[in-house]
Order: structure tokens, then sequence, then C-alpha cells
């Protein structure tokens, strides 16, 4: 493709690297951001700037968070007895944009995979453990990983992990396919497979 400058270049090559954006789609864009007024690509760029340099992890969950508590853990109006496991941030969102739960969270950030070389220690499991050590108000674990392979061993492994709380352990109902990901899972059989969660 041929560029009327090296600094279009430059930006559609550094836009494409952004996940399902090809070099036409990131052309498109670059040339929206050149005829915008200044003051919208400066508000962008500090948009990204800031996400980069000031996004941080709650203390508690390890959600992604711009303080060191999260929204959700310091929230009063939230049940502090139910605690949902979940892989990351995007599934979070998932549950959250469901409006059927109201408990806390633990993000594990992945899943168990000895083929890409993700073991326990990798994980958030063992501040999963110190966390219901040190918290009485935990009495039910809802884990909600997606229904992988992957999912379901770490899933076995968090039960064996926890085995020695006094916890209700249950897991989302399997209206979500087997392989699938929470991510894409519509919100309705999502809300429904919290709502209808079984014992793990």
């Amino acid at each position: 493709m041929n560029y009327p400058s090296k600094l279009v270049e430059d930006a559609v090559n550094e836009i494409s690297r952004l996940p399902g954006i090809g070099k036409k789609s990131a052309l498109r864009l670059a040339l929206h951001l050149l005829k915008s007024e200044k003051s919208v690509t400066h508000n962008l760029t500090m948009a990204i700037t800031d996400l980069v340099e000031k996004t941080t992890f709650c203390k508690v969950c390890h959600n992604i968070s711009d303080t060191e508590i999260c929204r959700i853990c310091d929230s009063v109006k939230r049940d502090d007895s139910i605690l949902a496991i979940v892989q990351d941030t995007k599934d979070v969102l998932a549950i959250e944009n469901t409006a059927q739960y109201q408990g806390k969270y633990h993000v594990l950030g992945g899943v168990i995979s000895p083929i890409q070389g993700i073991g326990p220690s990798d994980l958030q499991i063992d501040s999963l453990v110190e966390r219901i050590r040190h918290n009485d108000a935990i009495k039910e674990i809802i884990i909600a990983l997606s229904p992988t392979m992957e999912g379901d061993t770490t899933a076995f492994y968090i039960k064996k992990k926890l085995k020695e709380f006094n916890l209700k352990i249950s897991t989302i109902a399997r209206g979500i396919p087997i392989g699938g990901d929470l991510e894409y899972t519509d919100e309705i059989t999502l809300g429904r497979s919290i709502l209808s969660r079984i014992e793990f």
C-alpha cells in the first residue's frame, strides 16, 4: 500500500497492531484523526497514555482499577458473602452486564494451561486462599470460569485448595456451551447461568 507520507504510514502500522484492525481500517482511522480537530486527537492520546501509566490492579480482587481498591470491592452495597472467581477483567464486565450478580469477585489473571506454560503459581490462587482465610464473611464461592479443559482444570485445582474451608462451592450452570468464552456469551444466558448455579 502506498502512503502519502511516512507519518501516515507509521500511524497506520501502529494502529494496525491493535486486535481486529487491518491496514485498511487503520488507514481510515488515521485519516479520520488527521481530519479531526487537534483537541480530539490530543484527548485520545491523553486517554491512552493515562490508561497505560495510571491503570493499576485492585489489591483485593486483582481487577483492573484506577485506585488501590476497586469500586466493586469498596462498595458497601455488594454482598461480601459471595465471591465469584473469574479468569480476567473481561469476565467481570460480562457478568456485571447481566445485572444478576451482587457479590464480589476474584480475578485469577488466567487459567492453568501446561501447554502455554501457565501453572497455578502464575495465577492469583494463593492470594484467593489468603483472602478467604482472613475474611470470615465469605460463605460461597462461585467458580465462573469458561467451560474449557483449562477452565475445568483450574476449577478442580481451586476446589482442592479450598477444601480446608467450610464454604459452599458452586459453578455457573452449563447453559454456556462447552469450549465457549464468557466474554462472547449473551447476557441473558450468562445471567441465568449465574442465577441457576450448581454445587461444584
